[in-house]
C-alpha cells in the first residue's frame, strides 16, 4: 500500500481533548478508512503530530484525514511519499534539458 504521511496541527479546542481514549479513536478511524499505523509521533516545532500511515490510495487517505479533523479539530495535511530509490529511479527517466 502506498505510504503517507500526516502533519497535524494543534487549535486551542483540540488541545481540550488530548487523552489516549481519542488516540483510539483516532486510530480506528484509519483503520476504518483501510489504513494501518506505521508511527504516530508527537513533535515541537512547525506541526505538532506526523504519523506515517500505509492507505490503499489517496481517496481513502483524505477520507480519514477529513473524519480525524471532525474527530479531534486537529488540521492535518497529508502527503503521500515514495521511498528515495524510487524517487531516484524516477529522476533518471525525466529527459534533462
Amino acid at each position: 500500500m502506498p505510504i503517507f504521511i500526516m502533519f497535524g496541527k494543534y487549535t486551542r479546542d483540540s488541545l481540550k481533548n488530548v487523552s489516549e481514549q481519542r488516540t483510539k479513536k483516532a486510530v480506528k478511524i484509519i483503520e476504518k478508512h483501510g489504513g494501518k499505523v506505521v508511527s504516530m509521533y508527537a513533535v515541537m516545532g512547525e506541526h505538532d503530530l506526523v504519523f506515517t500511515l500505509d492507505f490503499p490510495d489517496v481517496d481513502k487517505s483524505l477520507s480519514a484525514s477529513m473524519a480525524l479533523n471532525l474527530l479531534t479539530g486537529i488540521s492535518f495535511s497529508t502527503s503521500p511519499v515514495v521511498d528515495v530509490e524510487k524517487f531516484d529511479h524516477l529522476m533518471s527517466t525525466i529527459e534533462k534539458i
